[in-house]
């Protein structure tokens, strides 16, 4: 009796592996429709976890494309839960980082911004790196709404223009690959193109890097993606967050056409991080119950920052001056 020879089929993803690994001269970025189909037999669970290692890390050592992001945000988009048709946003803000080094102090500048009338729609995931205050923790602690579904998502911002929706209730495949970082012991991909996802197609889109040559890449993506406005730099601890002792580039994308501004530091010096982030510093500030010249001036930057994002005018001084506007007549009583 003769033994069988054949040979076990190839796995139907295990083609999309080769094509990143096959060597210095063999291997290539995947074009935006087969990074869609890859990504979307990840999140549909049709890869096996060594196949999933071996992708996430050789698009690591490679670097993403701009083409690539675009075809894995769509893939995501594919398969999240679908929001009500009818929920709309005016403004998309990732928030996906976690602060280690300062306050969070762009949650006011997110009150701010909803006091002028604007629906923020707020996504992000908490605690796939220690040490940090995640948003949706921060966000509870001030008493703003952090919904458990797009139902309620939908109510928080019918009532206060501002919500927070963690990635884990409307797209947990994807959070569970981000929690694999203590595993492979390095970020994956889908760190920056979770910023993209914009579930509530917002027409303007706000995320922060770490690395500046990542803006290019969350650029090209966006315009891939036709994306009308969207505004990306490096922010305070990887969070939409202006620095105020440094010069920030701020990258637009408007119709289809880059652009950079740069906003110049507010402060000079070296600034010392705070022993240990948290919420109480937000409150005294708006309230006005104590002073902090570094949380107001990465308040009215960043604030200024996401009025250049939403206007039409693309005037930097005169968004500074209608961010400080907003901040002398915000509602103090707000986080009571």
């Amino acid at each position: 009796m003769n033994e069988s020879t054949d040979t076990p089929a190839e796995h139907p993803f295990a083609g999309y592996v080769r094509i990143l690994g096959k060597g210095k001269t063999g291997s290539r970025s995947l074009r935006q429709d087969e990074a869609r189909a890859a990504l979307g037999m990840v999140l549909r669970g049709q890869t096996e976890p060594v196949q999933l290692g071996a992708f996430l890390m050789l698009l690591r050592v490679k670097e993403e494309t701009g083409e690539e992001m675009a075809g894995f945000v769509q893939a995501c988009r594919d398969t999240l839960i679908a929001p009500p048709p009818d929920l709309e946003a005016d403004l998309d803000w990732s928030s996906y980082a976690g602060k280690k080094h300062q306050h969070p102090w762009f949650l006011l500048a997110l009150l701010l911004l909803a006091g002028s009338g604007r629906r923020v729609f707020v996504h992000g995931s908490a605690g796939h790196t220690p040490g940090r205050l995640y948003t949706q923790q921060a966000m509870r602690e001030l008493g703003l709404p952090v919904a458990a579904d797009w139902q309620a998502a939908a109510a928080a911002l019918d009532a206060q223009g501002l919500c927070y929706l963690p990635l884990d209730t409307f797209l947990p495949a994807l959070q569970d690959i981000m929690q694999l970082k203590p595993l492979l012991g390095l970020r994956s991909p889908v760190n920056t193109l979770a910023r993209m996802i914009n579930p509530l197609a917002a027409p303007a889109s706000a995320q922060s890097i770490f690395h500046p040559a990542y803006g290019r890449i969350h650029q090209e993506a966006d315009r891939l993606l036709g994306q009308p406005r969207a505004l990306v730099f490096k922010g305070d601890s990887g969070e939409v967050e202006i620095k105020p002792q440094a010069d920030t580039k701020l990258q637009l994308l408007r119709d289809g056409q880059c652009r950079e501004v740069l906003l110049p530091r507010s402060r000079s010096g070296r600034v010392d991080s705070v022993e240990r982030p948290a919420t109480e510093p937000l409150r005294e500030l708006w309230r006005g119950s104590a002073q902090d010249d570094y949380g107001r001036e990465a308040v009215l930057g960043t604030t200024a920052a996401a009025l250049l994002l939403l206007g039409q005018d693309g005037d930097l001084d005169g968004a500074r001056r209608a961010a400080a506007a907003l901040w002398d007549a915000r509602d103090r009583g707000r986080l009571d």
